[in-house]
């Protein structure tokens, strides 16, 4: 009874919040006249030129973040270098930062060096660059870490060149990894929102942009549908392909005779080595140094004049950006508690395995496969029957879903760890359920749980996608909201103001990453 009880809130939780609003988009787009609105719209010369583009885009950004990711991963993986763990948290700061941020950063670099990052697919490119490459770096880095060295060795002996080695034992042993990032990436960039509003503007529209507009600009549900259905297509068959290569990922962890990892040798792995490290600089931190930068530019000086339009009241805005700001970190808390009660039940449920937990576990990964804009639009959709659409709750409540992945991700191997024999000892001494989970479980998962609880938090900050769908009225107007109508307005005030609100945005997404990457527990990852 105590189990049911237990999983009853999180599958309630995620049949209203993720199932329902999933499937009324479904609904929506065969409504009517069935599959053929989908295959109507999708042969519209607009929706294939926007399809072409979002495919186009998507392609080069995962060939890009490849090519400028894997030097990087390959002098994290091979060398030991004073500051190495100091270049890897870098390398993943970006990741952890919101997508709004990351475009207001790129289009500062490209402001700082007189070029218009403004419809600019160069620009698109360097964000999902920017924000992709940690997915290469630590994904095929960690992997090419674990890598049992001794055939290499044993090819050296036997007079094989640094290039041979590579190409005949290193490359193929990393390939399915390499593919696997690579298909990451790709689905990414493909369901990019807040990179291609900022950056690309109208003349740069992708499916994702194209649901919002057609959704809340021109209120065509069926169109909007029909878009979410084809995205939700390519993303399923995209999960399955990761899903598959993930499988192929063997021998890589375990029976490595010493660390891979060694001190360069030689002018050439010194060359390597800092190029590697020239590329990680001119990638990651240019442009976020250069955001910081930009925004205590006033003028032909430098002063803190665009931080202190924060606090004032605008007509562009309906509130001042620090209410904006203090709205995001409200929410930010709520959905935090919400994915972390519903996580810890969810979890708990998962780890006892079974036809239930394998569906609980696959229903709280849907959220990362979904993205963001089209769970926003499900909820437009599914919930006009309650007219819960105007509850400011729907916010926090949708980037609860968001994070609750996380949450899993942190708490469920923490869970399957605990032995057994410890809950039957308690249970044998008398103890009741709940207290074998608050004397024996909640110790041994605080750190997870904590984990967690950062991850969602971190992600609420910075949720652009689905708020830009449900926020209504000043009490919802966030944070990543304000950054893009500041950055869509003509004016270097404005955009000073952006960029001064998007690091304080990011300096706290950055704070909560840092604090989780000191108290995570064993075996919990970022990526």
């Amino acid at each position: 009874m105590a189990r049911l009880a237990v999983a009853i809130v999180p599958a309630a939780f995620l049949g209203v919040f993720v199932v329902w609003p999933i499937g009324a988009v479904f609904v929506r787009s065969l409504e009517g006249v069935g599959l053929s609105r989908i295959m109507e719209v999708a042969g519209r010369s607009s929706v294939q030129s926007v399809v072409a583009f979002t495919l186009i885009q998507a392609l080069a950004s995962a060939a890009l973040t490849l090519a400028i990711g894997l030097p990087v991963a390959a002098v994290l993986a091979r060398f030991r270098f004073r500051g190495r763990s100091l270049v890897r948290a870098t390398m993943v700061v970006p990741f952890v930062l919101p997508t709004v941020v990351v475009a207001s950063a790129i289009s500062a670099l490209f402001d700082r060096f007189g070029l218009d990052a403004n419809r600019s697919l160069a620009a698109i490119l360097a964000a999902h660059i920017l924000f992709n490459v940690a997915v290469v770096v630590r994904v095929v880095g960690g992997y090419w870490a674990l890598a049992d060295r001794r055939i290499e060795d044993a090819a050296r002996v036997l007079g094989a060149g640094w290039w041979q080695r590579f190409r005949r034992i290193g490359l193929p042993r990393l390939m399915p990894v390499i593919l696997t990032a690579s298909v990451v990436v790709f689905l990414f960039s493909f369901t990019s929102f807040g990179v291609i509003r900022i950056l690309g503007g109208p003349g740069r529209a992708t499916i994702e942009t194209e649901i919002y507009r057609y959704a809340v600009n021109r209120a065509e549900f069926d169109v909007a549908a029909a878009l979410a259905a084809l995205q939700l297509l390519v993303v399923v068959a995209l999960a399955a392909v990761s899903a598959h290569l993930q499988r192929r990922v063997t021998g890589f962890r375990g029976g490595r005779s010493q660390p891979l990892a060694r001190p360069p040798a030689g002018w050439r792995q010194h060359l390597l080595l800092i190029g590697g490290l020239a590329i990680a600089a001119v990638v990651v931190v240019l442009p976020l140094g250069v955001l910081v930068e930009r925004s205590l530019a006033v003028g032909d000086g430098y002063g803190i004049d665009h931080y202190r339009r924060l606090f004032v009241d605008g007509d562009l805005l309906p509130v001042s950006a620090i209410r904006a700001l203090a709205n995001s970190i409200w929410f930010a808390m709520a959905a935090m508690v919400i994915a972390s009660l519903v996580g810890l039940a969810a979890a708990t449920t998962v780890a006892r395995g079974g036809m239930v937990g394998r569906a609980f576990e696959v229903l709280t990964l849907v959220p990362l496969g979904v993205s963001a804009v089209t769970l926003g639009f499900g909820y437009l959709v599914a919930f006009t029957v309650l007219d819960f659409r105007r509850s400011i709750w729907l916010v926090p409540l949708s980037h609860a879903v968001i994070g609750l992945p996380f949450v899993l991700a942190a708490v469920v191997p923490a869970l399957r760890s605990i032995d057994p024999r410890l809950r039957e000892a308690a249970a044998t001494l008398g103890a009741p359920p709940v207290v074998v989970h608050r004397r024996i479980d909640w110790p041994l998962i605080r750190t997870a749980a904590t984990t967690g609880a950062g991850f969602a938090l971190a992600v609420s900050l910075g949720e652009f996608g689905a708020t830009s769908f449900l926020a209504r009225g000043r009490n919802a107007f966030t944070a990543p909201l304000a950054v893009f109508r500041l950055m869509s307005q003509p004016g270097a005030t404005l955009r000073g103001q952006a960029m001064a609100l998007s690091v304080i945005i990011g300096a706290l997404v950055a704070l909560v990453a840092v604090i989780i990457e000191r108290r995570r527990g064993e075996g919990v990852t970022l990526l």
